[in-house]
């Protein structure tokens, strides 16, 4: 197992943390989930409503995705948390799944959480492979 590379893409929102936008070793990408924060003002307050900010985080994906040469396709893998499950599962759903083609869903898993940085809604990381990288055991 090679070493990994942190990845700070320029296009996407400030961290509200410190971490790397993403990490990288042996093709893998884990993409650090994120806010429905303006990546040109990042004290632009959440947009309203969970559907708005879920996508501006897909959004935010997509930058970082982006940032290191990849798309929603490389997606093998999201987590979404949302601060009011019941209210907003539906409604973050049909806007999360407007992101991917049918049948092209990445495996996810979806948790109700206690609050989120920056009084968002909702959050979603993803882990993305890189199509050129070669299976080793």
């Amino acid at each position: 197992m090679g070493l990994p590379d942190y990845h700070m893409v320029r296009a996407a929102p400030s961290p509200v943390a410190p971490f790397s936008h993403a990490c990288e070793v042996d093709g893998w990408i884990y993409l650090t989930g994120q806010m429905p924060t303006d990546p040109d003002d990042d004290s632009k307050p959440p947009p309203d409503g969970v559907e708005a900010q879920t996508r501006r985080v897909m959004d935010n994906l997509k930058l970082v995705l982006g940032g290191v040469g990849l798309d929603l396709g490389n997606v093998v893998q999201a987590r979404v948390y949302l601060t009011h499950f019941d209210r907003d599962y539906a409604a973050m759903n049909e806007v999360y799944r407007s992101y991917f083609p049918p049948g092209q869903l990445p495996a996810r898993t979806c948790i109700g959480v206690t609050g989120l940085a920056v009084g968002a809604l909702v959050e979603i990381d993803m882990v993305a492979r890189r199509p050129d990288a070669a299976f080793k055991e």
